[in-house]
């Protein structure tokens, strides 16, 4: 089955760190932009950051700006997110996915994603 496995998350105190990995099962990362994301129950599914296919760019949600950072290595088919100082609004489940496609809505191209896997718990508490 293609999709991504995702690891490496945990109880953490607040000004922690974790590092978070996402391989890729049944398929090469290569050629996708791959994005990170983290879902908290009775909250919309948030985007944290992205990184595109060549590793030279990457984007980060304004809550993740200056602790965390999203790196690949297409040759051992992983993408990681370093999470440093880590707050407990950091809290949720955290998963990857490929940018697979786009499609043209109204307020512009929006982005398709796909082989998500099951997910890490991260979870920020004193």
């Amino acid at each position: 089955q293609e999709q991504f496995v995702e690891s490496g998350g945990g109880l953490v105190q607040p000004g922690a760190s974790l590092t978070l990995a996402c391989a890729a099962s049944g398929f090469a990362i290569a050629d996708w932009n791959i994005g990170w994301f983290r879902q908290v129950p009775g909250k919309e599914r948030e985007q944290v950051s992205w990184i595109h296919s060549s590793g030279e760019t990457t984007k980060y949600a304004d809550s993740a700006k200056g602790r965390f950072t999203i790196s690949r290595d297409n040759t051992q088919n992983t993408v990681y997110l370093q999470m440093n100082n880590l707050e407990p609004g950091d809290t949720g489940l955290y998963y990857c996915a490929a940018e697979v496609s786009f499609k043209a809505t109204p307020s512009g191209l929006k982005s398709i994603w796909d082989y998500w896997g099951q997910g890490t718990q991260v979870t920020v508490s004193a």
